[in-house]
């Protein structure tokens, strides 16, 4: 394995004043942007970072961020992130005494975290006991049962058997769901709507659940429709102190897959909160959870919620839940692995505002939404009052098919729904990812859907409301022509690259520093089409 030195820092005192670390240096066994997030906490909180990556990432930016960077093989994931051997050498080469798994690739694998306990490294995340009755959702099940969390009718025993099945699906009553047992991310979930669809269901589940997880087990449910999604963060310590975060909307989904998340829920008011919140951190007490987690729920049409599984780590959408309650969620992680209490009391936290995010992801939701690569010729990011950027892109980047498809992530906040949805709107329209198509495109056309303005929306609602062509005529109308040509492009480009040149000349030419509209400025002409166009 490769090895080297970016940079060095005198790392103070840890944490807060009075407060040490029993370990000084950590590695990050993740990727693109949320390893740059946890490399920042680290500094926030004068511990040293330590990167890994893989053929593919030699030049990423987590891997020129992180204070020393270590190489741990080709692409392919399961020769390199997902490589336990191999991520726990590059820790013992950098002297780390804490690893932190960031989300995806063995962040939630009770084996890691059994693996990093017997190499004498902090996990940062919580231990492999809670991992596996949380992770297997037939067990969470049964735990939710036992601590009076409602959970959706269903059958985890008798699948084996078709006829037993049918009798079990009859009994609960259409549409159900088949799920993986073992799963998560919307892997091996089967929509039932009638009978014959039975058997053919549980086949393909049951395939997709031991291509994904490695175990075919699968369970039945009945399908709650329509439903809306919505997660509590909750957070736990070793000393017994377990405390919610608030709620998540997460409904926008496209194919079990979350495309929009905000908080608070415009579903929930104070009464329905308190249900979900207090029955999440009832089930976290249960299991004597540790460290970050999240409770996912299902609310339905007649305000009956149901509990769906906990996801046993940092969740993607952890910025909405930072900006309504000021919380530094990975610093909070690194302090609690190192065996401190949780900074805050449940009586300490106050929420304000409403904050909403947008993934971007390299897909074209134009067509089918299928994984995009390619390289990005030209990028702006959006900027302004309320808004925040958790991206590791930058210009020249090669974006690689061998990863998940997120780029980035744009949060705003806002003193009210209004006015966060007013600010994401506006970051959209500047965000420009020239040379891939992204999601932007999508989330500028939902913004504008009444529906989702009005707070009226199920985790259907992209299924019955998304149309591509008429999408594509939406923002080929808003953009005033459409794709960015290659030309164009290209003109985009070098006029990134001259932008300084070019505005201290416009500044010369005119006292005010902007040139009167219709004077031909190609650079604002593209930027405008590029924005308005979806960062394409």
């Amino acid at each position: 394995m490769a090895r080297h030195t970016q940079r060095t820092h005198t790392a103070p005192s840890s944490g807060q004043p009075g407060e040490r670390f029993p370990f000084d240096t950590v590695l990050i066994a993740n990727r693109g942007e949320i390893a740059l997030r946890v490399i920042r906490a680290c500094r926030d909180l004068g511990l040293k970072s330590v990167a890994v990556y893989s053929d593919a990432d030699r030049t990423a930016t987590h891997v020129r961020m992180a204070d020393e960077a270590v190489h741990i093989g080709p692409a392919p994931a399961s020769e390199s992130y997902l490589s336990i051997p191999k991520i726990l050498d590059a820790a013992r080469q950098t002297n780390a005494g804490a690893i932190h798994p960031g989300y995806g690739f063995l962040s939630e694998n009770p084996e890691f975290a059994d693996a990093c306990a017997s190499a004498g490294l902090r996990f940062v995340g919580p231990p492999g006991r809670v991992m596996r009755e949380m992770g297997e959702k037939t067990a969470a099940r049964r735990v939710a049962r036992d601590a009076g969390v409602p959970i959706v009718p269903g059958y985890d025993t008798g699948l084996d058997d078709m006829r037993e099945a049918a009798r079990l699906a009859e009994e609960i009553g259409y549409p159900i769901m088949i799920k993986a047992a073992a799963g998560g991310g919307g892997k091996g979930i089967r929509f039932v709507h009638r009978p014959e669809e039975l058997e053919a269901s549980l086949r393909l589940a049951r395939s997709e659940a031991l291509g994904a997880f490695g175990d075919s087990s699968v369970y039945m449910e009945k399908a709650v429709i329509p439903a809306r999604h919505i997660e509590v963060q909750i957070f736990g310590d070793i000393h017994g102190n377990v405390i919610h975060l608030g709620e998540r909307e997460c409904s926008i989904q496209r194919r079990h897959q979350k495309l929009i998340e905000e908080s608070p829920s415009p579903a929930l008011n104070a009464e329905s909160r308190a249900r979900f919140t207090e029955a999440a951190v009832r089930l976290a007490q249960a299991v004597g959870y540790v460290n970050a987690g999240t409770c996912e729920f299902l609310l339905g049409p007649d305000g009956s919620f149901y509990f769906l599984e906990v996801n046993a780590r940092l969740q993607v959408e952890h910025p909405v839940t930072e900006l309504v309650t000021g919380l530094d969620l990975v610093r909070e992680q690194l302090r609690v692995a190192a065996g401190l209490p949780l900074s805050v009391t449940q009586e300490q936290i106050r929420f304000r505002g409403h904050a909403i995010e947008a993934r971007i992801t390299a897909e074209d939701p134009l067509n089918r939404f299928l994984p995009a690569s390619g390289r990005v010729a030209a990028l702006r990011d959006p900027a302004g009052p309320g808004v925040r950027l958790d991206s590791a892109l930058y210009d020249g980047m090669d974006i690689p098919l061998y990863y998940d498809s997120l780029l980035a992530k744009l949060i705003c906040w806002g003193e009210d729904r209004a006015e966060a949805m007013a600010r994401l709107r506006r970051a959209l329209d500047e965000y420009v990812i020239a040379g891939v198509r992204t999601t932007i495109p999508f989330a500028r056309w939902l913004l504008d859907q009444p529906r989702f303005v009005a707070g009226d929306f199920s985790t259907d609602f992209i299924a019955e409301t998304w149309d591509a062509d008429e999408a594509a005529r939406q923002i080929a109308s808003d953009s005033g022509g459409g794709d960015i040509s290659p030309e164009e492009i290209a003109a985009l480009a070098a006029a990134l690259a001259a932008q300084d040149e070019g505005e201290a000349s416009a500044s010369r030419k005119h006292p005010g520093g902007e040139q009167a509209s219709g004077d031909g400025n190609r650079w604002r002409t593209f930027g405008r089409r590029a924005a308005l166009g979806g960062g394409w």
